[in-house]
């Protein structure tokens, strides 16, 4: 296990105790009494309350792959109690927006609602909240996103980064936080449904260990959300993922079915990069509701017809946004050069532009915002960043150009004013000179340097022990130097050649590596048979069509 130890002692993890915890995750050890979390037994009591005295519940989610998977385990919860009085509200993303909404507030007061809990949204929605008391609902936010100042008057407040005052913090005062800041807007709804199982199992006559079945729905959001992949968190996306492999869920096995991933191999990547996708489809392209249904069905029909139409809408968003995409880089070349690129069109579907954003930003290593028109005819959008700024900070020293903006460091939302939209390019670039962050070495970053007789499957075993691979938790990564490109093959889907396949060989060994939507210019270097690089890779193992075959994934060349 040297290669093993190597990238442990690299990451930090040097003690025995360390590492046991690390490699070998525990259900009873690493997951925390959800109870330490502030506002817990409140929120149980009052569910039960609610439950007992059969009154209306609304389980108000976000519409991306964090909210939805919240939503379905709090359905679970109710199922596994009988609880049939209660519904599932996931707002419109392009006409709603994200979080909690006065219209809708308005509906359920009408409809007799008592009670309301929202999932991975509502820690900054004070006047919201207000207007729901003055309606007689009482409201448990389940959220995960930075706390405001004043928090809102909430009947119960869920979220691991609120101090508890319950809890002794060091040195004595009281005010500590829960253990695991971290937790993503599912993970925080799994602990609800752990607590209130704990609390009222026997009542309820629930089996012990029935949370456990809702933790594929955890795990799947801890993934999607990409939140550090350690503590607790490591712990939920592990077993998470054990169960997903076994889950008995319809309409996630026929979406399996439909992307041809055999289920009991399933993989972190596969999560990241083609169930997300297509669970967050619904919401850019269609109803959110959509992928609640899929998840939440017990019906093998309904499950075939769903995943049918997630492919299909996933079909069309990825159309969608290939044509903004040739749209962009035709009018882009033309542009004269600014630190933050801002680019838009009223046609363009905002649902989408998050992709599009995130596209952008990483070929042309800026920090980007792209607009469209809503169906309010508002100018909104997304942005991303190239790491060299945070995108908050930016758009909170360009406040003035925004009616509405949020996010974190990396990805953010806006709503734009629209007679300034066509000089915010000009202010946020000014703004990135004042925000921006000092430029770090351009040192390579890797685990291990080695030769390529390391790509084997005895590597692969070691390796693996450290998975799942994400956020906090990355893939290790190898630096293979003075390796010859022996042969450069293009491929793609019907013969597009958009990825590439490269065979690398040194007086050690030989390899295939593979880089998708990527050419001969996408590395440091020039790609030529014949010459001789440095390769930055991870290992990757492929099981397509039911071949298993180890390889690299190209991170760099140069």
């Amino acid at each position: 296990m040297e290669l093993l130890d190597t990238i442990l002692k690299r990451r930090g993890i040097i003690g025995e105790e360390e590492r046991e915890i690390f490699l070998n995750p525990s259900y009873k050890r690493d997951l925390h009494d959800p109870f330490l979390m502030r506002d817990m037994e409140k929120a149980c009591v009052r569910i039960f309350e609610a439950v007992e005295n059969k009154e209306k519940i609304v389980i108000y989610a976000d519409y991306d792959c964090d909210g939805i998977p919240g939503a379905v385990i709090l359905n679970d919860l109710f199922k596994l109690i009988n609880y049939s009085n209660y519904e599932v509200y996931i707002p419109q993303r392009n006409s709603e927006g994200y979080g909690l909404n006065l219209d809708a507030i308005k509906q359920f007061a009408e409809a007799k609602v008592k009670l309301l809990v929202t999932i991975d949204l509502g820690i900054t929605a004070v006047a919201e909240v207000a207007q729901t008391e003055v309606d007689g609902i009482d409201v448990i936010i389940t959220d995960h996103h930075l706390p405001p100042e004043n928090l809102p008057r909430a009947f119960a407040i869920l979220n691991p980064k609120v101090d508890n005052p319950a809890l002794p913090r060091q040195g004595g005062a009281s005010g500590a936080s829960y253990p695991e800041k971290h937790l993503c807007g599912a993970g925080v709804v799994f602990k609800l449904a752990q607590g209130f199982i704990k609390k009222y199992r026997e009542y309820f006559k629930i089996k012990e260990g029935a949370e456990k079945w809702m933790l594929d729905m955890a795990g799947l959001a801890t993934l999607a959300d990409r939140v550090p992949l350690l503590g607790e968190n490591r712990a939920i996306a592990y077993f998470g993922l054990k169960v997903l492999r076994k889950s008995p869920r319809p309409g996630f096995q026929k979406l399996l079915a439909k992307m041809k991933i055999e289920q009991k191999y399933l993989t972190e990547d596969d999560v990241g990069f083609m169930l997300t996708p297509r669970i967050n489809a619904a919401s850019r392209m269609d109803d959110p509701m959509r992928a609640f249904e899929l998840l939440s069905t017990g019906d093998e029909r309904e499950a075939g017809a769903l995943a049918d139409h997630l492919s299909k809408i996933n079909d069309a968003r990825k159309t969608i946004v290939t044509s903004i995409m040739r749209e962009v880089n035709k009018n882009f070349e033309k542009r004269p050069p600014k630190d933050v690129i801002v680019i838009g069109n009223p046609a363009w579907r905002v649902g989408v532009l998050g992709l599009v954003a995130g596209k952008m930003s990483d070929e042309y290593k800026k920090p980007v915002f792209a607009w469209g028109k809503d169906e309010n005819d508002l100018i909104k959008g997304s942005c991303r960043s190239d790491g060299s700024v945070s995108v908050v900070e930016l758009m909170t020293a360009t406040s003035e150009f925004f009616t509405e903006f949020g996010g974190h460091e990396l990805a953010g939302g806006f709503t734009a004013v629209s007679e300034k939209i066509h000089f915010l390019e000009e202010a946020l670039s000014v703004s990135w000179g004042k925000v921006k962050k000092d430029k770090e070495d351009d040192d390579v970053s890797y685990d291990i340097k080695t030769g390529l007789d390391t790509v084997n499957m005895k590597s692969w075993k070691e390796i693996s022990f450290l998975t799942p691979f994400g956020t906090g938790n990355e893939k290790p990564t190898f630096l293979f130097e003075n390796v010859k490109i022996e042969k450069i093959k293009k491929f793609g889907k019907n013969g597009s050649g958009e990825h590439i396949e490269i065979i690398f060989s040194d007086s050690f060994g030989r390899a295939k590596a593979i880089s998708f939507f990527s050419g001969h210019d996408s590395f440091r270097v020039p790609l030529e048979e014949g010459k001789k690089a440095n390769l930055l890779a991870t290992f990757d193992l492929s099981r397509f069509r039911g071949r298993e075959e180890l390889r690299l994934r190209i991170e760099d060349i140069f």
